[in-house]
C-alpha cells in the first residue's frame, strides 16, 4: 500500500483522525506476509507475523487499521499461522483480536457525517479478502451510504473475483485475464464513473483492465471518497 498506494494511506490517517482516533507508529513493522504465504513460503509468512506481532504490541495499540483487504484477512491469521509456536501462540490470537478493517472499525465507532456532496454514480466490487475471508460485506457500503452526492449503483458479480487474488494473475495470466473480462463487461453494464473497491491488488488488477480498453471508469479505495467528502467540506 505504501509504495504504490500511499495517497490512499493517507486519506486514510486523515479519516480516522478526524474520527477521534489517535495514530501510533508501530516501529519495527514489516509487510504482512500475504504474498509470501499465497506462494507457500510459510516460513517467511511466519517471520514476519511475529515481527508484526512484536511490532503492534510494543506499540501499546488498542486496534490495528488495515485498509488493505488481503493485509487484513492475512493479519486476522496471525492466530492460525503461528498456533504451534509455543512463544507467539498466545500473543499471535492477542494481535489478532485487534486487527479491523478501516471500514469495519468506521462503521463500529461511528463517523462525524461529511456535508459536501461527491457526485458520482459508484459501483462497489467486494474483494475476495474482504467479503469472503474476512466476512466484511456491508462497512463500505454503509460508508459510502453516507456521503452526499454518491448514488451506488448495482454491479453483476461484485462478490466475484476480478482476477487478480494475491498472486494468481501473475501464475495463470490467462485464466486471469478472462476473469477480468467479465468483470469488466458487468462494470461497462453498470454506467457507474467509479469503482470502489477495498484491496490494492484488485485496484490494479481492475485499473489496468479499464486503462487497457479505453474505459473513462476510475478506481478508488472507499476511503478515499470519503476523505474527498471531508476535504472539499473544509475548503
Amino acid at each position: 500500500m505504501e509504495g504504490l498506494f500511499a495517497e490512499t494511506n493517507q486519506a486514510t490517517e486523515r479519516v480516522l483522525v478526524r474520527s477521534g482516533v489517535t495514530l501510533l507508529e508501530a516501529e519495527g513493522q514489516q509487510c504482512c506476509g500475504a504474498l509470501h504465504a499465497h506462494a507457500g513460503q510459510l516460513d517467511t509468512a511466519r517471520q514476519l507475523a511475529r515481527q508484526n506481532i512484536e511490532a503492534f504490541l510494543k506499540s501499546g495499540c488498542e486496534r490495528v487499521i488495515v485498509n488493505a483487504a488481503g493485509c487484513g484477512a492475512a493479519m486476522k491469521d496471525y492466530a492460525a499461522l503461528l498456533s504451534d509456536d509455543p512463544e507467539f501462540a498466545l500473543r499471535a490470537r492477542e494481535f489478532s483480536s485487534r486487527v479491523r478493517d478501516v471500514s469495519e472499525f468506521l462503521v463500529e465507532e461511528g463517523i462525524a457525517l461529511p456535508r459536501t456532496r461527491v457526485s458520482r454514480q459508484v459501483a462497489y466490487d467486494a474483494p475476495c479478502h474482504l467479503i469472503h475471508a474476512q466476512a466484511i460485506g456491508r462497512a463500505p457500503v454503509e460508508l459510502m451510504e453516507r456521503i452526499p452526492g454518491v448514488t451506488l449503483v448495482p454491479l453483476r458479480g461484485f462478490e466475484s473475483c476480478c482476477g487478480g487474488a494475491g498472486i494468481y494473475n501473475l501464475q495463470n495470466p490467462e485464466l486471469s485475464a478472462d476473469i477480468l473480462r467479465d468483470k469488466l463487461e458487468a462494470i461497462n453494464e453498470s454506467g457507474a464513473d467509479t469503482i470502489a473497491t477495498a484491496n490494492p491488488g484488485c485496484i490494479m488488477q481492475i485499473g489496468a483492465g479499464l486503462l487497457m480498453t479505453g474505459s473513462g471508469v476510475s478506481v478508488v479505495h472507499p476511503i478515499e471518497l470519503l476523505d474527498a467528502a471531508y476535504a472539499e467540506a473544509e475548503q
